[in-house]
């Protein structure tokens, strides 16, 4: 849905007074509520095509599963830390014998 209103957009672009007439034109074509949202889905296309500056949806997703991967590293690292600590904590307790 969201690439064929996006090429209906680029199509009907010519037609329309502005661009965001024609976000509007094909949001009432699709039966989306609001242009809003097809003004999202071209700029997005545009950003991913190189012809807008930004960070693309492929970038976007690496940066998101980067940040995942980040956090639970660092949240073994407070575990293995822990661990540790327990078993320093351990080997410095004098032991009874029986």
């Amino acid at each position: 849905m969201r690439e064929r209103a996006v090429r209906m957009v680029a199509e009907v672009r010519g037609q329309h007074d502005s661009e965001w007439a024609a976000m509007g034109a094909v949001a009432s074509m699709l039966g989306i509520r609001t242009p809003e949202t097809v003004r999202k889905w071209v700029r997005r296309a545009e950003v991913d095509a190189g012809s807008r500056p930004g960070v693309t949806s492929q970038e976007a997703a690496e940066i998101k599963r980067l940040k995942r991967e980040n956090f639970e590293l660092r949240r073994a690292n407070e575990i293995l830390k822990a661990a540790s600590a327990f078993f320093a904590a351990e080997l410095d307790r004098p032991h009874r014998s029986l």
